[in-house]
């Protein structure tokens, strides 16, 4: 097997409103938030730093560059919570709310995304990563990297929800090209910081 490729996933810092279901919604980073990833990420080296689009990840990203370029990439965005995205659960059907954690793929969120979807996107950016064949910093979500854990580990979307990643929190993994050209990564976790 050749030698695997670093990535560590770092959840952004506390946003504004913490608790809502932020997908899609473009909240911002509080100053403790990105505080708390500055600290989190100051052993990563000087690898490559992506970082989703949103601004509670970005913000981050670019707070720990210093003026390093950051790579930025959508496909490293939270899950797409539709009709929800920007509520408090409680503003949320209940029982919908329900059947979408314990299926996110049969009971997406009404006008939202599916858990297949997230994975396939997270799954075709870690591919790029292997590519590169660099270690990376990659500061995205919590759903995005819950999908890392699925596509790279084989882990379902419940057992997804056995690691705890609170805001700041890092995951590491080590990355090995899928058995097959259209086959996602197969990865190792080789840390978690929260």
């Amino acid at each position: 097997m050749s030698r695997p490729v670093r990535v560590h996933l770092l959840r952004h810092g506390a946003p504004d409103g913490p608790g809502r279901l932020l997908g899609r919604t473009d909240a911002g980073v509080t100053p403790a938030g990105i505080a708390a990833c500055r600290v989190a990420a100051l052993d990563h080296g000087d690898g490559a730093l992506h970082s989703s689009d949103l601004a509670r990840a970005l913000d981050c990203a670019r707070a720990i560059g210093g003026g390093r370029p950051v790579a930025v990439d959508p496909r490293w965005r939270e899950l797409d919570f539709g009709d929800w995205d920007g509520c408090w659960p409680a503003e949320c059907d209940g029982p919908a709310l329900e059947r979408f954690h314990a299926d996110p793929e049969a009971c997406p969120p009404p006008g939202g995304e599916r858990w297949s979807a997230l994975c396939g996107r997270v799954a075709a950016a870690l591919a790029d990563l292997v590519r590169a064949g660099d270690t990376a910093l990659v500061v995205t979500h919590g759903g995005a990297m819950r999908a890392a854990l699925a596509v790279g580990c084989g882990l379902d979307a419940r057992q997804v929800w056995t690691f705890d990643l609170p805001y700041a929190a890092r995951l590491s993994l080590d990355l090995w090209p899928g058995a097959t050209a259209d086959a996602p990564p197969m990865a190792q976790v080789v840390g978690l910081a929260a």
